[in-house]
């Protein structure tokens, strides 16, 4: 239910939208692949160039405790979509619930979704039912075509979780480059450009998600060389995944400048933020913790920010706690939709946010019944990012369950960003408040927790 506190602080967002004689504000929502928490400027990186999203994030408000709703791609974008936590549209992972050797796994894990079902009514779907044309571009991930499930158009967007390259042939991107050995990056960006030009006027949805900056570590060749030349910065150092990044970031900037050229710039809200973490081995985000696929910070806290010329506020920031399951019922309250009322919709409006206002405190909450290989030396051990658990955030305290041997791992961000110090034996009251938050949560949403132990599981 809106707050009155929303009604009095967003009445004047939505007046041009009620407005016959204005237009529905058009949307674009960045969500880029595996962009880690400190691989932006404005999240202070002095390796990685990113001056057209810096420009853009000191022109709108920056939210520095934003979530993704999972600690990889899939799951995460499903959720976002969806606007609901993985335990009701049950995408977990990418593949393969059992990820690593079998004899390193405790439990069997439940079994995995690879596809949003079609029986969600997508973010995609109300905008077309607020008056939008949609489009999608680039990596959708959620199943083979985009266009089934609201966008009316479709520039490059698959089942698949990432390019099988970003020099031409793009392989299992079903797109042809404009000219000898052009970037996919930059081809994504001319797809977008063209339904830019053929939507003349309309209100517009962009879910713009360019494969970039995922995995293959294809470098933007005529970026590299000067990041060779640069000094390393707080572990990051890998001038083939900068060049990545600073690329990803001259198409942005691509998209603004026409915009402004369009005149259209003043009318569009732009929301950013990637899908997870960064990937550890490529790229750090110290002082996070670990990376994409642990539910440490590394792996969850994203960049994001807020841009819509005179609605929100220039140079602000908000370390309210907010997930990207809270853009679907924001984007409903802005195109001021009446279908919200009828959804189960896991995020909150974050609208009051917006011009300095405030939203409830609730928990966030992520959920992983699976194992998810590969560790590194700041996960719980060296075999895997993640095994099989549940984390929730309230306030400045966060709990971690393992579901293996029933551990738990309680901090206080705002004391210990970088998740170092286990308050669990200091904080026993505290402890159990976390926990049956957690336990309740996973109860209402019948999230499902693996019991049965794995017959080839060789205990150490």
């Amino acid at each position: 239910m809106r707050s009155l506190l929303f009604v009095s602080i967003f009445a004047f967002l939505l007046s041009s939208c009620n407005d016959p004689e204005k237009s529905l504000p058009n949307i674009v929502l960045m969500n880029i692949d595996d962009l880690g928490w400190r691989d932006v400027g404005f999240n202070g990186s002095e390796y990685y160039e990113t001056p057209h999203l810096d420009a853009l994030a000191g022109g709108g408000m920056i939210f520095t405790n934003a979530y993704a709703s999972a600690s990889n791609c899939a799951p995460s974008r499903a959720c976002m979509i969806s606007g609901m936590w993985t335990p009701r549209h049950g995408v977990y992972t990418v593949g393969s619930s059992a990820r690593g050797k079998s004899k390193n796994r405790k439990l069997i894990p439940v079994e995995n979704t690879t596809i949003l079902n079609d029986s969600f009514f997508t973010l995609a779907e109300a905008m077309q039912e607020a008056g939008y044309v949609t489009c999608h571009a680039g990596k959708w991930h959620l199943n083979d075509d985009p266009t089934t499930q609201g966008f009316d158009r479709n520039i490059g967007g698959t089942h698949a979780g990432h390019p099988s390259s970003y020099y031409p042939p793009y392989k299992n991107v079903p797109l042809e480059p404009n000219f000898d050995g052009q970037y996919l990056t930059n081809r994504v960006m001319d797809g977008v450009l063209d339904f830019l030009e053929e939507v003349n006027g309309s209100p517009f949805f962009l879910y713009y998600s360019p494969y970039a900056v995922h995995t293959p570590i294809h470098p933007y060749k005529d970026l590299v060389s000067k990041y060779q030349d640069k000094e390393d910065w707080n572990g990051q150092k890998n001038a083939n995944y900068a060049s990545m990044v600073e690329n990803m970031d001259n198409q942005v900037g691509r998209l603004i400048s026409y915009l402004e050229e369009s005149d259209i710039i003043d009318n569009t809200l732009i929301i950013f933020i990637s899908d997870n973490g960064g990937v550890y081995r490529i790229t750090k985000q110290w002082p996070l913790r670990a990376g994409k696929g642990s539910y440490y910070e590394g792996g969850i806290r994203e960049p994001m920010f807020i841009y819509w010329k005179n609605h929100v506020e220039a140079g602000g920031f908000s370390d309210i706690p907010v997930s990207n399951l809270d853009f679907y019922p924001t984007l409903l309250d802005i195109t001021g939709s009446q279908i919200g009322s009828s959804l189960q919709l896991d995020g909150i409006s974050i609208a009051p946010l917006l011009k300095g206002g405030e939203i409830a405190e609730r928990p966030l909450f992520w959920h992983f019944p699976f194992y998810l290989e590969n560790g590194n030396n700041e996960t719980q051990d060296p075999k895997f990012r993640t095994r099989p658990g549940s984390a929730v955030r309230m306030g400045d305290w966060k709990l971690i369950e393992y579901f293996e041997n029933g551990e738990f791992e309680l901090f206080n961000l705002a004391q210990d960003i970088g998740e170092k110090k286990n308050l669990a034996a200091e904080e026993g009251k505290k402890l159990a408040e976390m926990k049956k938050i957690l336990s309740d949560w996973r109860m209402n949403t019948s999230a499902p927790v693996p019991s049965i132990v794995n017959p080839e599981w060789v205990e150490n």
